[in-house]
Order: structure tokens, then C-alpha cells, then sequence
């Protein structure tokens, strides 16, 4: 069952990705970062078996955000994709502050929810670390080698497989390794460390290798705003 979810989240969020830009260009794209970034934040928390492994959740949508900088940098360039790191990382920033603001509240009598919430948020500064020194390496990682592939491909459809795949299956590598070990390591016995670790980079990489035909779909993609502007 947990399969079937996992490649439905898939296709629902590379779809929600190229809908975005369809409906809102650039910013529809940015928007998504934001969004992608805070639910997998939470997601993340979630420890799942996928195909006889241990895994967390939100492997689809944090990789989703993957294809945005692949799509800004192919259609824009990589000042317009170094924009949306720089969006992702100050949004975990502000995410970080704001949940930790929340617990500071004394609840009253009525509430019932902040169990939940001090279980949730508590979690939140580890995971939020791990996720901003994971984001920031990895994705301006990707985002250079994506544009180092491109100057050397000359660009067009050809071989905008090489550039998408080449980059990220790096990049999430070095995601994976920054992310699991900052935000698990000590936390869980070793055993589910190295498969979360194992895991984790292997869903990512099939994120990366599904993600390619919506490449190719979004470089054929005109969106609505620019058509207008046009």
C-alpha cells in the first residue's frame, strides 16, 4: 500500500510542480519551494517501510523541489535558480522561529491540541537544522552543476536528461548524507540509520529519474502570465 502512495505523491506533486508554472511562470515555482519546503519539514517526521525498508516521509515532495531549480535554470538561468535556494533556506528560517514561538504560549482550559503540538514542533529545531545545512549545500550544488552540464551540452532538448539527472543524482547524495546524519544520527539505533541513509537516496534518485519527462514537459511549457506579457 505504502508503494502505491509513495509513486501517487509523486506524480501528484511533479504535477502540482508544472501546473504551478503553468498558471503562475517563475513565481508559481517559488511558491511551490516555500510550500515543498515546510510539509516535507513535517513529512520528514514520518517513519514509513517502502519496499521491505525503513524510510520517512516526504522523500517525493522535497525532491519536487529539485525539478523547480532544474526548471528555473534551464528556462531562466541560474540566477533564477540560486533566487529559489535562497527563498527555501530563508523560509526555514522563519518556520524555525515561528513554531518555536508557538510553544512559548501557556494554553488554557479549552485547548486540547498542544500535546500535539510540543510533540510536533519540538521535533522541529534538529530536523529544521538538518534541513537548512542539507538544503543550502545540495541545492547550490545542484544548481551549479546543472548549469556547468549545460554550457557543456550547449543547451537544448538533446540532452537535458544528462543535465537534470547528472546534477541531482549528486546533489541528493550529498542531501541525503547531510540531512540523515544531522537530523537521525544518535537519535534512532544504527541499524535503521544506515537504511534511512541507504533509502532515502535511493527514492530520491527514483524521484529524480520519474522527474525527467515533466522536464522535458516544462521546457515546452509557455505560462500563462509570460503569454500575456508576450
Amino acid at each position: 500500500m505504502n508503494e502505491l502512495i509513495f509513486f501517487g505523491e509523486l506524480i501528484f506533486f511533479l504535477g502540482a510542480v508544472l501546473l504551478c508554472y503553468k498558471l503562475f511562470g517563475k513565481t508559481g515555482l517559488y511558491i511551490f519551494t516555500v510550500f515543498g519546503m515546510i510539509l516535507s519539514s513535517i513529512q520528514v517526521l514520518l517513519f514509513i517501510n517502502i519496499f521491505g525498508f525503513e524510510a520517512t516521509g516526504g522523500n517525493a515532495l522535497y525532491a519536487a523541489t529539485f525539478l523547480i531549480t532544474d526548471i528555473l535554470n534551464e528556462n531562466y538561468g541560474k540566477k533564477q535558480a540560486n533566487r529559489a535556494v535562497l527563498l527555501g533556506f530563508f523560509t526555514m528560517l522563519i518556520w524555525l522561529g515561528g513554531t518555536q514561538i508557538t510553544l512559548l504560549y501557556i494554553p488554557n482550559t479549552a485547548d486540547f491540541i498542544s500535546p500535539a503540538l510540543k510533540d510536533l514542533f519540538g521535533l522541529i529545531p534538529r530536523i529544521t537544522l538538518a534541513s537548512l545545512l542539507a538544503y543550502a549545500s545540495s541545492q547550490l550544488i545542484d544548481v551549479q552543476l546543472y548549469h556547468i552540464i549545460w554550457k557543456k551540452t550547449g543547451g537544448g532538448s538533446k540532452m537535458l536528461w544528462l543535465r537534470n539527472n547528472g546534477s541531482t543524482f549528486i546533489s541528493q547524495l550529498i542531501d541525503t548524507a547531510i540531512f540523515t546524519t544531522v537530523a537521525f544520527y544518535g537519535a534512532v539505533e544504527t541499524n535503521v540509520f544506515i537504511s534511512i541513509l541507504l533509502t532515502t537516496y535511493l527514492f530520491k534518485v527514483i524521484v529524480a529519474i520519474g522527474d525527467t519527462p515533466f522536464m522535458y514537459l516544462a521546457r515546452k511549457i509557455k505560462p500563462l502570465n509570460e503569454q500575456k506579457e508576450a
